[in-house]
């Protein structure tokens, strides 16, 4: 199959998978076409198969907001009719999925009729998608797909739920390339960072107010305060990624006094490498539809300690592949941490328990056949349907 990819190419759970399954689409013999403003994050080298279309958006005094929806479709028009594209499948409802809806109508102008498919993420169904003045704009986009599919049964839910949806919405789950993250033997880089043995916690996020990346400093604060850092080998905490609150999160490790144990490191690739040193992932969101960076942890034998809202308790089984804590419960979330830190037995049972159902439940090699199979039923679909006049058509 010949297949376009739209997504936001910047750090951020939906570029990742995006990116993510066309490079394993890639792998698989199919031609993907990448569609976006820029390349994506995980897209480091255009390899066989893989290919880039840059969209640009040209300024004009006139419009004092860049249409890039606009320049969307019009790129999309122009990939799916030069390199023959089979299906166009866009992730993220708003504008990706109202551009490829509009590029389609055009192109059925033109005796084209190509499929789109879109999937939902999370923020475009619970945050932005049911402000006002959006949500009638993603109500069509999602009724005027031709398949549409979600991260989690959690999403597939809101969306049902949030808005006046006429089709049936297929769950296919977040995955990880369990080969890849894998658990590594990073001794010389744990031994840079914990030289005297301490226990590693780990948060890795793009540090939006709704990952609540204040209540990991805290949770922290508490751990160091409660005796870890006196009594036996202590705990440090790495930080990875960046975003609007990384500037707070470091004013208060700072104001708490743990700044010197607190590692920001950035956005990282390969991030692999580093959840390979980590004793315990941190993820007390107050907003997650799945939760890909938890996944990655839990491929890499790492438990997870979560809030336990949205998608998250379909990923991390309570009590097996780590703890769910209520939302905001720094006291929840600081005794479950400790548990896994201070009893060796639970944490090794637990980091296997979390690698297994990584293996078994969201391998890319699960996953992957999942899209191929629904992508050839909106091809077959299409193909079999009998052509609707289109207005508009000149």
């Amino acid at each position: 199959m010949r297949i376009g990819i739209t997504c936001y190419p910047t750090y951020g759970g939906s570029g990742v998978v995006a990116t993510e399954l066309g490079k394993a689409l890639a792998r698989r013999g199919h031609e993907i076409h990448f569609i976006a403003y820029a390349p994506p994050q995980r897209l480091t080298h255009v390899t066989e198969h893989i290919y880039f279309h840059e969209v640009r958006v040209n300024t004009y005094p006139l419009f004092e907001y860049p249409p890039y929806s606009l320049a969307l479709t019009s790129k999309m028009i122009d990939v799916v009719k030069h390199e023959q594209l089979d299906l166009l499948h866009v992730h993220y409802a708003i504008p990706h999925a109202t551009s490829a809806v509009l590029a389609r109508q055009i192109l059925a102008c033109e005796g084209i009729h190509i499929p789109v498919v879109t999937t939902l993420h999370g923020t475009d169904i619970t945050l932005v998608g049911q402000d006002p003045s959006f949500a009638p704009v993603v109500t069509h986009a999602i009724n005027a797909s031709d398949g549409v599919t979600a991260v989690s049964d959690y999403l597939r839910r809101e969306t049902h739920g949030h808005f006046e949806v006429e089709r049936e919405i297929e769950v296919i789950p977040n995955f990880v390339d369990t080969d890849r993250f894998t658990r590594q033997q990073k001794g010389h880089f744990k031994q840079a960072i914990a030289p005297n043995g301490e226990k590693l916690l780990i948060h890795v996020s793009n540090f939006r107010e709704v990952k609540r990346a204040g209540d990991v400093v805290h949770v922290f604060h508490r751990l160091h305060e409660g005796g870890l850092n006196g009594n036996g080998p202590g705990v440090k905490l790495l930080l990875v990624g960046d975003g609007p609150d990384r500037p707070a999160a470091e004013a208060l490790a700072r104001e708490l006094g743990v700044y010197g144990d607190v590692r920001f490191l950035g956005k990282q690739e390969p991030i692999e490498e580093i959840l390979s040193v980590a004793d315990v992932f941190l993820m007390p969101s107050g907003s997650e539809t799945f939760g890909l960076a938890a996944l990655e942890a839990m491929s890499c034998g790492v438990p997870v300690v979560s809030s336990d809202i949205g998608g998250l308790p379909e990923l991390n089984v309570h009590g097996e592949t780590g703890f769910l804590c209520p939302l905001a419960d720094i006291d929840c979330l600081t005794d479950a941490t400790h548990r896994i830190l201070t009893d060796s037995t639970l944490h090794e049972r637990m980091a296997k328990a979390a690698r297994q159902r990584a293996v078994e439940q969201f391998d890319i090699d699960r996953i992957v056949p999942q899209y191929e199979g629904f992508y050839q039923q909106m091809i077959d679909r299409v193909e079999n349907a009998d052509p609707a006049p289109v207005g508009g058509c000149a």
